[in-house]
């Protein structure tokens, strides 16, 4: 694809239409086979995949909306990268449910023309952040459990999600990294930045538990040797966050603000039999229908618009 400058590039499109991401996605998944594993089914799948699209999709905006606030310029990549990386795994996953569920929607039907009622991502995504240190609390969670069920989705019987998987695995691999080094700076910083940081693992532990929560749908598709478990990443997570937690010199429960019930940095254990997690059944914050009032705002202004 080559233009004389910026503006024609801008106004073609005849060769791509795809106006929610830009122009020019080269397709990272070529070649894998599509067909949907025998057995499964196709609603499943794409209940399944929106699950995993709709926390990447969310939690990548969450992020971007840091970039220009973030401590350093280095920072602002950082974050910035991370948002990119995580809306490429949307992209894919989301793609991957339009194909399945059959009804001709594709990634742009799905990330901007549902209603918060209809996406599925976990409320720990959608939660907004008070300040840095909890945004990289936030970060840290997210991208501990996230890469847990990632590295364990690549044995998928599903080819493509095994795939997405496995490019995805590398991926969050970094953003791990990259939040836990800053929960350990902070944590072991000043007595400031200890606070803050005390402060963000407070606010995000109530989000913990629900990780670990399986919907119906992947109690299904996890016996059926497509999906993960939720509740089998509960260890490997435990170890890893309390590692960084450890290391950070937050491995006492901070203290909580006068009136409130103590708080335990241990994700809590669900009890049985409950009803399907908040987020992954449609019932969310009212911090979600702000984020799509942001982020489908022009596919609402200008439906089918191009970019």
């Amino acid at each position: 694809m080559a233009f004389d400058d910026a503006y024609d590039a801008l106004t073609d499109h005849e060769d791509d239409a795809r106006w929610a991401y830009g122009t020019g996605f080269e397709d990272p998944l070529a070649g894998v086979p599509d067909d949907l594993p025998a057995g499964v089914d196709p609603a499943d799948l794409a209940g399944y995949c929106l699950m995993l699209g709709d926390d990447a999709l969310i939690m990548s905006h969450r992020l971007q909306q840091w970039v220009t606030r973030a401590p350093e310029l280095e920072d602002e990549l950082a974050l910035a990268n991370i948002a990119l990386d995580l809306l490429g795994q949307a992209r894919l996953l989301l793609t991957r449910a339009g194909a399945a569920e059959g009804r001709g929607r594709d990634e742009d039907d799905l990330a901007m023309r549902r209603g918060p009622a209809e996406f599925r991502n976990v409320l720990l995504a959608e939660r907004a952040d008070d300040d840095f240190a909890h945004l990289v609390a936030r970060l840290c969670v997210f991208s501990v459990w996230r890469l847990a069920l990632l590295d364990r989705l690549t044995a998928s019987r599903d080819p493509m999600l095994a795939a997405i998987a496995g490019k995805g695995v590398k991926e969050v691999t970094y953003h791990r990294d990259y939040a836990a080094q800053w929960v350990v700076r902070l944590g072991d910083g000043t007595a400031l930045s200890h606070q803050r940081m005390s402060d963000g693992v407070l606010a995000v532990t109530p989000l913990i538990g629900p990780l670990f929560q399986a919907h119906p749908i992947e109690e299904r598709l996890a016996a059926a040797g497509v999906a993960v478990d939720p509740a089998s990443l509960r260890d490997d997570f435990q170890q890893v966050w309390e590692f960084v937690l450890t290391t950070s010199g937050l491995s006492g429960p901070p203290v909580p603000p006068p009136g409130s019930p103590p708080a335990s940095l241990s994700p809590p254990a669900p009890p049985a039999s409950l009803s399907p997690p908040a987020g992954r059944s449609g019932e969310h914050t009212p911090a979600l229908a702000a984020i799509l009032d942001e982020m489908q705002e022009t596919a609402r202004t200008v439906p089918g618009g191009v970019w």
